[in-house]
């Protein structure tokens, strides 16, 4: 009797405790790992141990990652910035995973034209000079199209560095962005309230804080897997200057830092400046015939090539682009060993209908394209265009080397507030989706 007493009570101890340790791991499966999330606001980034390769191609591995699907829309800020663009909307899938060193992002949105070509310089021969399209589009005064745009499909994402940003907290990434209209202009005397509807100014609104700003430009850094790495700051903001919207640009390259000088407007920060990278301006100043009035014209140019939207800075170097050095009162264009006529070749000038047609096959790019380096490459990314929209693929370390506070920090996998964008074919216009939240599924 008392060893089946003794028996029963070993028996019901270790029931007590069996039941006990499996509520426990029950319990802790549905509190500890079980996400509260918002199907239409949250991207949840799943841990992974393979990553995917970044390269533009769906790997199966993504198939674990939640898709967020969102759909960016063009706002009308209510200063003319935005017109002819307004409401237009672009369905995107976003998902995300990460793992002990990477966090990894897959967009995919809607987008039936690849628009890669930025700004190209073209002839005409009704005034034979040489011109670059807008990259926006054109009105007259009666609002009706001039000309289509040659702007560039880009993405981009914004993060609240540090939690810095007070207003990023309700607004995200409204909290600096076209926020700055209309505003006080003090390189005048007396100062005037101008408009501002030409640029695309951010800032934020106070001297600490700072907003994390990946850029995607899908026709230049891509060619080299490379997406921009930049940040937001005051930049003689509003709370800084007392102005009435701010008056400067807070969008930066990362890497560059406030001198400390102040500029032509009051407590107007300088900065210092950044090492030559990333895209610049093909284009120079020459007179006609050398000796006539100065004209803009491309500085260089690959002889023969045809449906190009770049020059590589290395094809400067290496003789496959070469420069012009002379341009005649009808628009020849002299280099070494040559010229281009533009009035007999007609490839260099418009085709199709003036208002939305295109450009020749010879357009010459805008732009010399060379690698990101420093802190402006610390993230990698591919992009594919599949004929109905891009799929952009991109990661960059959980925490990186950064000391200035320019870069997100994921390595407390905190959750983080982001806003999402996309242009399309456009400069400054383009479509937002605020308010969506990064989470961490551990």
């Amino acid at each position: 009797m008392n060893l089946f007493k003794t028996k029963y009570t070993w028996v019901a101890i270790s029931f007590v405790l069996t039941l006990g340790y499996s509520l426990s791991c029950t319990k802790d499966d549905q509190v500890l790992d079980t996400l509260q999330t918002n199907a239409s606001t949250d991207l949840i980034s799943v841990k992974v141990f393979t990553p995917p390769s970044i390269d533009g191609t769906i790997e199966t591995v993504w198939e674990q990652a939640t898709p967020l699907k969102i759909a960016p829309s063009v706002p009308d800020p209510g200063n003319n910035l935005f017109t002819g663009y307004i409401g237009e909307s672009f369905p995107t899938s976003l998902r995300s995973m990460y793992d002990d060193k990477y966090i990894y992002f897959l967009a995919e949105y809607a987008d039936n034209t690849k628009s890669v070509n930025v700004a190209p310089w073209y002839f005409d021969p009704a005034t034979k000079t040489w011109a670059q399209e807008g990259t926006s589009k054109a009105y007259d005064v009666n609002g009706a199209l001039t000309r289509t745009d040659f702007g560039e499909d880009k993405i981009a994402m914004l993060w609240n560095i540090d939690f810095s940003t007070p207003k990023f907290t309700t607004q995200t990434c409204y909290a600096s962005c076209h926020v700055f209209t209309p505003y006080m202009d003090y390189s005048v005397t007396p100062a005037v309230l101008k408009s501002n509807a030409s640029s695309g100014n951010h800032y934020t609104n106070g001297i600490n804080e700072k907003i994390d700003m990946w850029w995607a430009h899908l026709s230049r850094d891509i060619v080299f897997n490379q997406m921009d790495d930049n940040y937001q700051d005051w930049a003689g903001g509003l709370a800084v200057t007392s102005l009435v919207g701010g008056n400067a640009n807070g969008r930066h390259v990362d890497d560059i830092v406030v001198s400390g000088a102040s500029t032509t407007w009051p407590n107007r920060p300088s900065y210092t400046t950044a090492a030559t990278q990333g895209a610049s301006n093909n284009r120079q100043s020459l007179k006609l015939d050398g000796t006539g009035a100065a004209v803009n014209v491309p500085l260089w140019v690959i002889i023969g090539a045809t449906n190009y939207a770049y020059i590589l800075d290395a094809d400067t170097k290496n003789g496959k682009a070469v420069k012009i050095t002379g341009v005649s009162s009808i628009g020849v264009l002299t280099y070494t060993g040559g010229t281009i006529d533009p009035n007999t070749d007609k490839d260099f000038q418009r085709i199709g209908d003036a208002v939305t047609g295109g450009v020749g096959p010879k357009a010459i790019p805008s732009y010399i394209a060379s690698p990101l380096i420093g802190g402006r490459a610390d993230i990698t990314c591919a992009a594919i265009h599949t004929g109905t929209g891009w799929i952009v693929e991109y990661k960059r370390l959980l925490k990186t080397a950064d000391v200035l506070k320019q870069d997100i920090d994921f390595s407390s996998l905190k959750d983080q507030q982001f806003g999402f964008a996309v242009w399309d074919k456009s400069n400054y216009q383009h479509a937002i989706q605020p308010n969506l939240l990064l989470k961490f599924q551990k």
